[in-house]
């Protein structure tokens, strides 16, 4: 029953486009606003909230490693927005945890589905707090100071995990405005919270683990976020070992060439730099064939930047190959989402996360 009801809220989502609601647009002008902003901005077609993150424990005396990362997705479908029933489907939400171990060689993810309403889901407006059933991410200040709550439970693991922020926030693109064509109205309202700082638990195979580590947070919102002919994009978000972070994607097309890139970097002094899409180049190394859907993935790949000071050449290397996400029951797409180390000049410089979307067929968004 759940699965129908996630086919049948997605193609509502898929229909979107036929029901002549006007979206607004994402504009240059529109400054981003904190703390309110980290709540819902439920007038935009789509919007997401993404942590992910690496986590140290101790496991039978050895340590151990582990990738997370978990998304809350709103879709405004623009369908029976007049319908005064509390059934009528105005705002749908998806949600995705998932843990990568290399004990267990492959990701373990799960999904949810629902209306927003009946205090069952929702994406407050004005303050970060989401809610599917029991998996929840919310914003909450206390005696310890602020962070981040989240919470989620699959088949055959959970978490419970604070995300303390450890630095300020990153407006990725010009204060937040985030191109993603040469068209500006492909854009997105963008920032991270990198570098937080982990601390909670996590079962495993029966098995409760206290874990710390670092994450990074990115909440993005839009209405038109992918351009005509790209199939999809690859995107990085990676806390430097020297406490820099850097952010960097690129919009592929059907041909698999870059039809736009951009990026943030904040050094270790605090000084951000935005790159221009000519400054941003993904280039593929290895590629991983999923043995279920046969999709094929550059798992390692090789970042380029021109930045002011000078190339920086990146190599990222996955925590595990198999780190696919198939969520065919709930956003209706099968992407690849995975714990990567970055390497410069043969050195480790940082950890964080890998996404390649758009490989298996073309996201409808």
């Amino acid at each position: 029953m759940r699965a129908l009801l996630a086919s049948l809220l997605w193609s509502i989502c898929l229909a979107a486009g036929a029901a002549g609601v006007d979206y607004p647009p994402v504009r240059q002008d529109g400054a981003i606003e904190l703390p309110a902003d980290h709540g819902a901005h439920p007038a935009f077609r789509v919007e997401w909230w993404y942590v992910t993150g690496w986590l140290d424990a101790v496991e039978d005396g050895k340590p151990l490693q582990l990738g997370f990362q978990i998304t809350f997705f709103r879709v405004r479908p623009g369908l029976q927005e007049n319908n005064p029933s509390p059934f009528a489907a105005r705002q749908v939400l998806f949600a995705h945890p998932a843990l990568s171990a290399p004990q267990h060689g492959r990701l373990r993810h799960a999904e949810r589905t629902a209306r927003a309403g009946f205090g069952l889901a929702q994406a407050a407006t004005g303050e970060l707090d989401l809610r599917i059933d029991d998996w929840t991410m919310r914003r909450e200040a206390g005696a310890d100071g602020e962070a981040i709550h989240a919470h989620a439970a699959g088949r055959d693991f959970s978490y419970d995990l604070r995300l303390a922020p450890t630095q300020p926030v990153l407006r990725n693109g010009v204060r937040g405005f985030s191109q993603k064509a040469a068209d500006p109205r492909h854009a997105s309202h963008y920032y991270s919270l990198p570098q937080l700082a982990v601390s909670g638990r996590v079962r495993r195979d029966g098995r409760v683990l206290e874990v710390t580590g670092r994450a990074w947070f990115d909440h993005e919102w839009s209405s038109e976020y992918l351009p005509a002919g790209a199939s999809g994009w690859d995107w990085i978000g990676i806390n430097l070992d020297d406490g820099g972070a850097l952010m960097a994607f690129r919009m592929r097309g059907t041909d698999g060439a870059s039809l736009w890139a951009g990026g943030t970097l904040r050094r270790a002094d605090g000084s951000v730099e935005t790159f221009a899409p000519q400054a941003v180049a993904f280039e593929p190394v290895r590629e991983w064939t999923s043995p279920r859907t046969g999709s094929r993935y550059p798992v390692a790949m090789r970042v380029r930047l021109a930045t002011s000071r000078g190339p920086l050449v990146g190599e990222l290397a996955p925590l595990i190959d198999d780190q696919e996400l198939d969520s065919r029951r709930s956003t209706g797409a099968v992407y690849w989402e995975g714990a990567v180390r970055l390497s410069t000049g043969g050195k480790e410089a940082g950890r964080g996360y890998l996404e390649l979307t758009g490989y298996r067929e073309r996201l409808r968004m």
